[in-house]
């Protein structure tokens, strides 16, 4: 109820863009006045969960650039990061050619970077760790709502969902009456369940990779 409302931007006004990284994603707030006026917010895939954090840092800060260009390109702008070699970019004399080609493209920029702490760096970092929200938040899975009135004539899960009112049954366990097999969600037969197969099956930018791959991304 008091989240704060998108802006529209002022372009007489500086833009400040915060950003971080998680071990799964990306995450980025463009402000002014320390009021948001955009999010951004990107998963890793390939080679990129690979980067060290330092290049992480690097990716995430050239997405956003990149993605938010039309507003930062007429005037000088403020990054904040809560990773202190970033202030020091400009200042490197030898570069690999990831590197080389990413400081190319931020030359294009008026910026100047300010390092801020992790834990004040709230918003981008909740962003940038989207992806584990199910596992690590006791929340409400927001659109999953109604899978709590297909549990009981699940062809799948109707025995079990009855046999866990009260306590585990083989690793399956009720939890705000969802239920769960171990730390996964149970997703009775639906639309919702056609969704999800569809984008880990169908989602990927290398192709279809069989049951076990499709599996192991749900």
């Amino acid at each position: 109820m008091h989240a704060p409302i998108l802006a529209l931007p002022n372009f007489g006004k500086s833009f400040e863009i915060e950003c971080d990284v998680s071990g799964v994603g990306i995450g980025a707030v463009l402000m002014q006045e320390g009021h948001p006026i955009a999010y951004f917010s990107e998963k890793l895939n390939g080679v990129v969960l690979n980067y060290s954090t330092y290049d992480k840092e690097l990716y995430a800060l050239v997405r956003a650039l990149q993605t938010w260009q039309h507003y930062l390109l007429p005037k000088q702008f403020v990054i904040h990061s809560d990773h202190e070699s970033l202030k020091h970019l400009k200042g490197q004399s030898k570069l690999i050619k990831i590197h080389a080609r990413w400081v190319e493209f931020l030359e294009q920029f008026q910026y100047v970077i300010k390092h801020k702490k992790g834990k004040s760096n709230v918003v981008d970092d909740a962003l940038s760790r989207r992806c584990a929200l199910f596992s690590t938040l006791e929340t409400k899975f927001i659109g999953f709502e109604h899978i709590k009135e297909l549990y009981n004539h699940d062809p799948d899960f109707a025995s079990k969902y009855s046999a866990c009112v009260h306590t585990s049954q083989n690793g399956f366990f009720r939890h705000n009456d969802y239920l769960f097999k171990e730390k996964r969600l149970c997703v009775p037969k639906g639309p919702i369940r056609r969704l999800l197969v569809k984008e880990a099956h169908e989602g990927g930018l290398m192709g279809h990779f069989g049951v076990q791959y499709t599996l192991g991304m749900l």
